[in-house]
């Protein structure tokens, strides 16, 4: 198979495990973790925190296919490289246009929650003009060290920390009456499209696994940073996520476009407002800014390759980005920013990127006992948990994500059938 030529060939291996771990999280700790559990509490009621572990077993069981075939594969691109060289070509490709389909969302959603935390009721435009600063930081090649993402991580986990003290000192927490017990089941396809849309929050990770090329022996470092993140993650989610929906209730929840808000209100703590506007702002914008150049480094990979158009590989010739992609990427983000809103955002990102992870997990099948193969049980667990959770998202979104796959297929198709 042809081997990508995109401008970060040979990164250099500065990383570490706590490095990597910061990465990871910091990318998980993103727009999420502030918007994601009013709309998937819609779907699960009181059910929710069963629907986070859901979605925390299936990242899980991804995670630990990703480490193993990042180890085999130490080089940038993840599921694109490793679909290529596992599957076939079309796997590959296919890997790389969800990634990028879902990413994108995933920035669209990403820009949205900034703007719905700090300016209300100008979300779009706000939105747009943060799209549009932060590409034109990528464009001049900025980047984010590793020591800010650690201070990052750290800001948001404070916030997050000084939220969840403030709910529990409230004596909401206690009142766990108000939730009615479990209430009635909401069936599975609303636990289960609720864990989907859950797992749009716990998709960072990948940013560690995309890093192969970068961290020192990937072979023990990547699986320790991924259990390490993905374990944090999931023990704050599932404390949020439970305090929320006590504190607010199951009506309020669904209904709250700000519920980090919402809460420290009801709370009785409206001097915690500005504090949380802060964090959603530092996370969202601080995932934004590395998600936009990697869906653009992507992109540039799969156009050197020949399946995107070929100009979009092209490399600044003084700031060393692929300025073309980055344009491509940011007016496209632009475009969904203007059309979709931010729970449309969300499920449609939570599909891409469970198809991404499809393919990650039929990839490590492909391992041999002597590659260091995963446990069946991972990658089979991670196939049928992605597919289970993809297909039981709400049916508009699962309707495009299918035609948007069908149309990827037929680009690829249409290349291999007029090349010469």
């Amino acid at each position: 198979m042809a081997t990508s030529s995109g401008p970060q060939a040979r990164p250099a291996r500065t990383l570490g495990t706590v490095d990597a771990a910061a990465i990871g999280a910091a990318a998980m700790l993103g727009a999420g973790v502030f918007s994601v559990f009013a709309p998937a509490a819609l779907g699960a009621g009181a059910w929710l925190p069963v629907a986070i572990l859901i979605a925390g077993l299936v990242a899980y069981c991804n995670a630990i296919s990703s480490a193993r075939l990042a180890a085999r594969h130490p080089e940038n691109g993840g599921t694109y490289v490793y679909g290529r060289e596992r599957l076939g070509d079309l796997w590959g490709y296919l890997a790389g246009w969800s990634f990028v389909v879902g990413k994108i969302a995933s920035c669209a959603a990403m820009a949205l929650t900034f703007a719905t935390y700090t300016l209300p009721g100008w979300e779009k435009p706000v939105a747009v003009a943060a799209v549009v600063i932060l590409a034109a930081m990528n464009y001049r090649g900025v980047r984010r060290s590793v020591l800010v993402v650690k201070v990052l991580l750290l800001t948001v986990l404070a916030i997050l920390v000084a939220v969840l003290v403030t709910m529990l000192v409230s004596g909401r927490l206690a009142a766990v009456a108000e939730v009615e017990g479990l209430g009635p089941w909401p069936g599975s396809f609303g636990v289960l499209g609720a864990a989907g849309m859950i797992f749009f929050a716990f998709a960072g990770y990948a940013r560690i696994a995309t890093l192969g090329g970068e961290v020192r022996d990937p072979r023990t470092t990547i699986p320790r940073a991924m259990t390490l993140s993905l374990g944090l993650v999931l023990v704050l989610y599932l404390a949020i996520g439970t305090g929320l929906l006590i504190v607010l209730g199951r009506e309020n929840l669904t209904t709250s476009d700000a519920p980090m808000v919402d809460a420290v209100l009801v709370a009785g703590f409206p001097v915690m407002v500005p504090f949380v506007v802060a964090g959603a702002a530092l996370a969202s914008l601080g995932a934004l800014v590395p998600l936009l150049l990697g869906i653009s480094r992507t992109t540039a990979a799969m156009a050197a390759d020949g399946h995107l158009p070929r100009p979009l590989a092209a490399v600044h010739g003084r700031h060393g980005v692929p300025h073309r992609a980055e344009a491509v990427v940011a007016a496209v983000v632009i475009a969904l920013v203007l059309v979709a809103d931010l729970r449309g955002a969300i499920a449609f990102s939570a599909f891409g990127v469970l198809v991404y992870y499809a393919i990650t997990n039929a990839s490590a099948l492909r391992l041999g006992p002597d590659e260091d193969r995963p446990p069946l049980i991972a990658p089979v667990c991670g196939l049928v948990g992605c597919v289970v959770l993809a297909t039981s998202l709400p049916l508009p979104v699962v309707v495009t994500g299918v035609l948007v796959l069908g149309a990827g297929a037929g680009l690829w198709w249409l290349r291999h059938r007029l090349a010469p």
